[in-house]
Order: structure tokens, then sequence, then C-alpha cells
């Protein structure tokens, strides 16, 4: 055994040295003979976050992934064939941006395949950021590199999780582009059609002008923006005056459908039901009254345009309102006015916005109306919040397009109703994020909208019939035979056409949009579980047992799968939902790669080891806020000397033989036993609650304990083979370090098993959870012992003297109660603090050092 046992023992390499090892030995391995043998209530399944492989992993994915990672080692040490999977979230925005940035391209629907095309460059340093200088591809070259990126990101991605430990198994992996995945969100798809949950319809949609693309409400971020406000005259149509409002988009007042103002507002209520005459295009609208026009903001009553932001949508559909849109999807101001723009110099006004970007109309449009005399002020700039794409960079438009949405209970109370009950019947760590649900879940405005004008993605499995004049006819959507899937509609044919009838009048057309990412990553329990592909997988291990994920995409990915499942199965996909925390800069600002603040993860897990790092992320529980400053990682610190201290600790503890037939007798390792069933109890409940920070503190509480003060007390018997009780100390000590090393696994992942393996057949991973051993003892006598040893130190630190130095007297003064429990450790101290005789006096008060004389030799 103890050649196993290194001189030093040292943290370096055990990640490389454990990660091999327990890939060769299929340690976390989901056993799916065994599952089925004891049956779902055998198996711990995990719904794991699919990271996005665009870019890079930062120290959230750490933080985050290493919670999730101490309950399911938890779970399987308890016995559970876990099942804990890892998936990609290949597709999406993010990684077409990476990919024209990172290659220098562009896709152009347009253009043939090029088989011998090589990109223009490989680096990834955004100087190709400006789409005039990318490359146009088509769109098949563009997905094969998109394909060839993410595939590189996902393999650098897993070399740094297998860094981190996780016990993910590694055969069960899935990717949100492969050809399976496809096929479970098209079929997914299908039936959401079938059963009337998925629609069409042309409405105003919230659009990204640089990915050309719509945009849903769950991907809504606000950000400051400055403005000024432009008091503008309109025109009372009948001649006796203006009504003046103030707006921050002067340029779409060609698109105004409208005035409106709050219906209790004395200053309008004689004008509702009349019209005016807007500026420069002088175009009759109407003066009408709504409750969400709000009276202290600017003049109190404001233009309705199509559109300028989500309130104008709310106004024009409850108001019923014509739709006069001027943008296009490109951002800039359309060629042809809207048709009520009908007189010479209002449409040689609208001319000279045509083709303009926003910035540039309002420009042109302010100059005008100085000219006019129609603009009266301008005000001061100020900040206010504007509507961005959570991964865009300019703020978002209105346009008005035909997309697919699926029903999410904005317009369906029941399902609503359903979607809360169903949040309610789960356990949330921490609880109050419930609330975080709920309100998204009330507070919806509309349908989700989840298709997307975009090429890396799941094809949405329709095509149209077209009419005798080659347009589609939207109310003839051909759908592909189940057994069809896999499509892409752009390249595959619906059954019962040829390929020659394609765009001709008569044919079909194919619908070239593709799913929103979340439309696809709301379907990771399908994905991973084998839905309608592996049916004794799914009935093992759905619903799920954990949703792991981060308090920002509650709104997106917790909501998005609970709908998907509650529409196909009528269940909550999980029965925990746990929900970490953010990572704060040591400003407690959010680390976020557009403030600059990331700390990316591989130089903190080479310069102090992954123990040292899962050991911070364990520091932090759940739904709380953790701050990391990469200068002066004080928890990562404390981490790495409590793994270096298991390792010492557990070589010194080794160096005592245990003899046959031995048994715990002495009264001071009774003790130690029993405070340490109080520790595994206290653990035990922490981790089941999901509390994991608890589970820590109380173990590593203990440990130090177990180091400083019992290791220290009894050392000296467990060494004298001559001692009666040495035999009881050398296997106490065996005994806690089994638990301990047990205890600490889920943590301190690769100096636990380093030890484990000194002494022990097989991996700790897989070993049972400890259970108290319900030895017989006290555990005040180990409480009055630690405190006599800490007295023992001071005394000898006051009189300036070695701890090894010898003590003729020392006299020890507590209440009778203590005294007595010292007096069952009385030959253990004395052996620590190399005493010839130790005094237990009775008293009042805490325990005190009355007097200690030292040895002369050594005075």
């Amino acid at each position: 055994m103890s050649a196993q046992i290194p001189d030093k023992p040292a943290l370096e390499g055990l990640e490389n040295k454990w990660d091999a090892a327990w890939a060769e030995q299929g340690t976390y391995l989901f056993d799916r003979a065994r599952a089925a043998e004891s049956g779902r209530a055998g198996v711990f399944s995990v719904d794991t976050p699919p990271p996005t492989a665009s870019g890079s992993l930062h120290i959230g994915h750490v933080f985050s992934f290493t919670h999730t990672d101490l309950k399911v080692r938890f779970e399987r040490m308890r016995g559970k064939s876990v099942f804990y999977p890892m998936g990609w979230d290949d597709n999406g925005l993010p990684t077409e941006r990476r990919v024209q940035n990172y290659y220098g391209v562009r896709c152009d629907p347009t253009l043939p395949y090029d088989a011998s095309f090589v990109p223009p460059f490989e680096g990834g340093d955004n100087k190709s950021s400006r789409a005039a200088d990318q490359v146009p591809i088509s769109r098949r070259n563009f997905i094969e590199l998109c394909e060839k990126l993410t595939l590189e990101d996902e393999k650098q991605f897993e070399s740094l999780f297998r860094q981190l430990g996780l016990s993910v198994d590694w055969t069960q992996t899935y990717r949100t582009i492969s050809d399976e995945t496809i096929r479970t969100s098209q079929l997914a798809f299908l039936r959401n059609l079938e059963r009337g949950e998925a629609y069409q319809a042309l409405a105003p949609t919230l659009w990204d002008i640089d990915f050309r693309s719509a945009i849903a409400q769950a991907e809504l971020e606000d950000r400051d923006q400055q403005a000024s406000y432009h008091r503008i005259a309109f025109h009372k149509t009948d001649g006796t005056g203006d009504i003046h409002i103030e707006t921050t988009r002067p340029e779409l007042l060609p698109a105004c459908v409208a005035l409106v103002a709050n219906p209790d507002d004395e200053r309008y209520k004689p004008y509702f039901g009349q019209t005016v005459r807007t500026p420069l295009f002088d175009v009759e609208v109407p003066v009408l009254a709504h409750p969400l026009a709000q009276q202290d903001k600017g003049s109190g009553i404001a233009m309705i345009c199509t559109f300028g932001d989500v309130t104008d949508i709310i106004w024009w559909r409850e108001l019923d309102l014509p739709n006069r849109t001027i943008l296009g999807a490109d951002g800039r101001i359309l060629a042809d006015a809207p048709d009520v723009i009908v007189g010479e110099t209002a449409r040689a006004a609208y001319a000279e916005l045509a083709g303009k970007t926003v910035f540039s109309a309002k420009k042109r449009i302010v100059e005008l109306l100085e000219e006019s005399g129609e603009l009266l002020e301008v005000s001061k700039p100020f900040t206010h919040p504007v509507k961005f794409f959570e991964k865009g960079d300019r703020p978002l438009e209105i346009v008005s397009t035909r997309q697919w949405y699926l029903r999410n209970g904005a317009r369906d109370e029941e399902l609503r109703d359903r979607l809360i009950e169903l949040g309610q019947g789960m356990s949330w760590h921490p609880d109050f994020m419930r609330v975080r649900y709920e309100n998204w879940t009330n507070g919806l405005t509309g349908d989700w909208l989840v298709s997307r004008q975009r090429f890396f993605g799941v094809p949405i499995p329709v095509w149209y019939g077209l009419d005798e004049n080659g347009e589609r006819d939207y109310g003839r959507v051909i759908t592909p035979e189940l057994s069809q899937l896999p499509v892409d509609p752009t390249t595959h044919v619906p059954s019962g056409y040829t390929e020659d009838q394609r765009g001709v009048p008569g044919g079909f057309d194919a619908e070239r949009d593709i799913f929103d990412t979340w439309a696809t990553s709301s379907l990771t329990p399908q994905l991973a579980g084998g839905w309608q592909r592996d049916d004794e997988l799914w009935n093992l291990v759905a619903p799920f047992d954990l949703r792991p994920q981060g308090q920002d995409i509650i709104r997106t990915w917790l909501f998005s799968t609970m709908l998907r499942s509650a529409l196909e199965d009528g269940r909550a996909p999980w029965s925990d939902a746990a929900i970490s925390g953010f990572i704060v800069d040591p400003d407690r600002k959010k680390m976020s790669k557009s403030k600059g603040n990331v700390v990316t993860p591989a130089d903190i897990l080479a310069q102090h080891g992954t123990d040292a790092v899962r050991y911070w992320a364990a520091s932090s529980r759940l739904g709380s806020d953790a701050a990391f400053d990469p200068q002066n990682p004080t928890q990562v610190k404390i981490g790495r000397r409590l793994a270096i201290k298991v390792l010492n600790a557990a070589k010194f503890v080794l160096s005592f033989p245990v003899p046959e037939g031995a048994r715990v007798t002495h009264a001071l390792d009774a003790a130690m036993l029993a405070t340490l069933d109080r520790v595994i109890a206290d653990a035990t409940r922490a981790y089941e609650a999901y509390d994991h920070a608890r589970a820590l503190e109380v173990t590593e509480a203990f440990f130090w304990t177990f180091c400083d003060d019992y290791l220290e007390l009894v050392k000296e018997r467990a060494y004298n083979q001559a001692d009666s009780g040495q035999a009881s100390a050398a296997l106490a000590l065996r005994l806690a370090l089994s638990s301990l090393l047990r205890l600490l696994a889920p943590v301190l992942a690769f100096a636990a098993e380093e030890a484990w393996s000194w002494f022990e057949e097989g991996s700790v991973h897989v070993a049972e959870w400890p259970q108290p051993r319900g030895i017989d003892g006290d555990p005040a006598i180990l409480t009055a012992a630690s405190a006599a040893l800490i007295g023992i130190r001071r005394a000898k630190t006051e009189a300036k003297a070695s701890q090894k130095t010898p003590v003729t007297i020392l006299t020890l003064r507590a209440d009778a109660a203590t005294v007595g429990r010292l007096r069952q450790a009385e030959g253990d101290l004395k052996a620590v603090g190399r005493i010839a005789e130790l005094e237990l006096l009775d008293g009042e008060g805490d325990l005190v050092v009355e007097r200690v004389e030292l040895a002369p030799q050594e005075a």
C-alpha cells in the first residue's frame, strides 16, 4: 500500500491522470441495464445546459456546471444510476456571426455551391466584421463552415469540461444541428401544427437589421441610449390651430397613423374623434384615446407610427389602425412612399428620406421640419431604455413580416394557468426563482415567434402550394411524411410533386426560414432522452429529475422547455430546477462579454488546480451571485490549501497501521466518530436540499477540527504499538478518513480520488455515500479536548516557548462536566502537550489554563 503513496503528494497532474482513468474504467457511464432493473425510481437524470458552441467558455460556465456536478456526484454515490448527458448548442445567430468574422465570409443564398471554396482566412480577429469586406458564398458553403468551426469549438469545450472534472457521460452527447436533432425538432413542430398550436401570421415583428432576422420577446434586452424630444406641430383639419407632440423618432413621421392621448386627459378630450394633418406629408390622421398614453410624458399626446416601439403595436392592434410600414429589412427607408402620401411636395419630402438609414433619415427630416417651421423645439439629450437583440449591436426596428408562431399562453388563459400550475408543482432551488418564472409567464404580450431568417439551423419543414400566378398560397401548407424527416425544403421535394415543379405556377415553393435556436433547445429533454426514438430510454429518464441553469434564461430556456412539455405531454419536464447566480467582478458588476470583464477559466485552472476552482464554486449557494477577482482569488486559494491538506492528512493517517480485529474503545475516538456522524447527517440533508454550500461548510469545519485537533491529540497513541489504545486510534483515523474523502469527493474530485486510491479499490466516486456509524460516543469530549489543546498551545506561545517544549505541570480549570470529559482524554492531552503532570480542577465558566511550568532545561 505505502508504495502507492508519493513521497510528496501534489495536486499537479491529477486532472490528466484521473480523467484518463475515469474514461478507461467507464466510471461515469450510464448503466442502462442496471437502470432498467431498478426502474425510473433508481435513476437520477439531468437536463444538462448545452453551451453555445461559438467562442469560448467563461468562468460563469465553470461556476454553474460545477454546481450541477456536485449534486450529480452525490446522487451517484447514493446508488442512483445517473443519466448526465452533454449537449452542444451549435445553431443560431451567434454561430453565424462567429463564422462570418472567423472566416471573412457572408451567406448569399442566391449563389451556387462551390466545392473547392477556400475561405479568405481563418483567425476570428474580427477584421471581417464589416459586411462589405466579407466574401459572399452559397448557403451550403456557409453551413459547411459553420459545421467545421462548431466541431472545433466543441472539442475545446469538452477538453475544458474534462479538466473541470465534470462527471458527464461523454457517450451521451448531442448537437442541436445533427440529423437526429433536426428530425426530433421537426417532428415536435409538426405535432404542434397538427394540434393547432403552431400557426403563421403577417404581423409587426421585432427585427435586427444586422442579423436580418426576426427576434422573439424572450431575446430582448434594454440598453440605455441617448435621445432628444422633438416638439412637432400637427395641424387641425378644421384650420383652428395646431396640436403639439413630442417624439424621439421624427424619422417615422411618414408612417404616422394617429395621435393618441389618455382618455382622462382633460387637455385632449375635446379633440377625440377629430382629425389632424401630419407636418411635411399632409396626411389626415385621427386623434384617439387609449389608457396606455401617459399624461405626464412629453406633451401628453403621442403619434402612433407603424412601428416605432412595442407600444405602437399594441395601439395599432387595439385601435384597429392601418399599417404604413416605411422601414425595410435592411433598416433603411423604403423607396416607395405609403399610398396616403400623395401631394407633390409631400412625395418630394419622402424622396429625401428614401434609402437612408434611420440615423440619416432622422437628421434629414429634422432639417426639413426646421425649413417648414413645423419643428418647434429640440430638447437636451437624455438617456432612455431602447430594445436590443441580446446579441445585437444596433437597436431593433419593427417591420411587418410573415412569421411562424407557437402558442405560449399569452392569448390563451387556460394554457397560461396550466403553465403556472406546472411551475408551482416543481421544486425550485432557491424557491424565490419561481416568482421570476411566474412573472414572465403572466407578462407575455404575444405568442412565441419561432421562425428566423437565417441559414444555420433546423429548417422549418413545410412547403407552400403556388397559385396560377406563381404566388404562394399560404392557405395551402404542405407538410412532409414523418418517414421523410429530417427534411430541408430547399432541397427536398414534397410527396406528390417533382423537382421541376419547384417555383413554377401550380407547383410548390420551399419555406426558407429556420427555427429560432430556442425552438430546438426547448427540446433538450427529448433530444437527450430519446423521445420518439428510444422509448425504453425515455421512460427511464423522463420526466427528468433536474434542470440546472442560469437565472437569466428562465424566460427563454426554462419557460420554452416547460411549454413544449406541457403541449406534448401535459406535464412538467423535470421535478426540480436549480438556478445559479451570476459571476460578478470585484466591483459587483455582472461579468459579460459586452462589458469586457469576462474571465476565461483556462489560466485559473492551470494556476491553482481544478479542485481549488471547484471549491470556489461550491462555496456559493444556488441563486446567489459570486464575486471573482482573478488578481486575488481568495476562495480559490483557500480551496487549494484544503485540497493539499487532504492529500497530506491522508498520507499521515495511512502511516498508522490498523491491527486486525481492531475496535474503537477509547472515549476520544468514539467522540470524534460521533461528531462525524452528525456531520454526515447534516451534509446529507444539505445535498438532498440542493444546498451544496452548507454541505461543504459543515464538512470542511469538521475536517479542520479533525486535522488540527483530533489528529494532533491521538498521533502519539496511534504511533505507539505498545499503547492499548493504539488500535482504537488507528481504526478511528482510518474510518474518519474514509468518510471524509467521500464527503469531500463531490467538491475535491481529484484530490479525493487520489487519496482514496492509496488504500481502497475502485473509484471514490462510485463508493457508497457515507452513513452515520452509530458509534456510542459523546461529541462533547472532542469539543472539550479541542478547547484544552488550544489553551495549552496558547500558554506555550505566551511563554515564548516552542510547542515541543516539555511541561512539568499544567493546570486546567473548567466546569465539572467539562472536567469529567477531559479526564477521558487526559492521556492524549498529556502526550500532545508533553505534560508530565496535568491538573484538572472544577470551577465555573469557560475552560482556562491557570498554571503552566515548563521543564527546567527548556525554561
